[in-house]
């Protein structure tokens, strides 16, 4: 489930491209099974945080800076109407999920891998590997 906070009107939508949303996993009481209702175990759990970023630009196509966060409200509501983000990224962050922050398993291990995204339909898939 990914939840956020609710104020009210446009306040939700910008809270969330703010970074004020999260996920929670509700297993069942026994675990989860697959379709034979065998228990599936695993070894590790990832979590992959997907988060759509507006950034308002000026008249010259540079990003904005503004003195608070509050301050950027109208013109990132501006944004977000077009719903193309300036940005996209995965756990806060660019390069948050490579190099030293690569999610690493060994042959053999078992991952669940746990994916949110809280304003767009993703449907993120692997590539060079397999699943069952």
């Amino acid at each position: 489930f990914v939840y956020h906070c609710a104020p009210e009107g446009p306040m939700i939508p910008w809270h969330v491209v703010s970074g004020m949303a999260g996920t929670i996993m509700v297993l069942p009481r026994d675990g989860l099974k697959n379709e034979k209702g065998e228990p599936i175990t695993y070894d590790k759990v990832f979590y992959i945080g997907e988060n759509d970023f507006y950034i308002p630009r000026d008249e010259d196509g540079n990003f904005k800076a503004y003195e608070s966060h509050g301050d950027s409200y109208a013109d990132t509501l501006e944004v977000m109407k077009s719903l193309t983000p300036t940005h996209v990224v995965f756990n806060g962050a660019k390069g948050a999920l490579t190099g030293d922050n690569a999610m690493r398993a060994r042959v053999g291990e078992t991952v669940l891998i746990v994916h949110s995204q809280a304003n767009r339909d993703t449907r993120p898939h692997l590539i060079g590997g397999h699943g069952e």
